[in-house]
């Protein structure tokens, strides 16, 4: 119990530091960031809110200037059953990516969520 608490504590800790240390977003005319913002429809981050990875990851969103829909995954039991029913494991963070003709695929691990995100959105 105090381990996790200690856990809890020290992943608010990095969020705030990261809060007050966000990378500047990129900047895209109006008509690119309305079409990445109809990209970013059909993805979800599946996520834990202090988790160092995520942290990770979520700053990428923001640098990208990516409006996504972040699925808490430790406190919501229906997203933590989906990330295990329909992904396969319980992973945090994975990318939910839904493709127009319904085909799914879950991405894991933060650096691999990240290097995919800069190869769609990036600059």
């Amino acid at each position: 119990m105090l381990l996790k608490l200690f856990r809890e504590g020290l992943g608010r800790a990095f969020i705030l530091v990261s809060n007050l240390t966000l990378p500047k977003q990129i900047e895209r005319s109006q008509a690119e960031q309305t079409e990445v913002n109809a990209a970013c429809q059909h993805l979800s981050l599946y996520q834990f809110y202090a988790c160092p990875f995520c942290l990770k990851v979520r700053r990428h969103l923001h640098r990208l200037n990516l409006p996504m829909s972040l699925k808490d995954a430790q406190n919501d039991p229906q997203h933590r059953q989906d990330l295990e029913k329909l992904g396969g494991q319980i992973q945090v963070p994975c990318l939910r990516i839904q493709t127009p003709d319904k085909d799914e695929q879950w991405l894991y691990e933060s650096d691999a969520i990240i290097q995919y995100l800069e190869q769609r959105f990036g600059k």
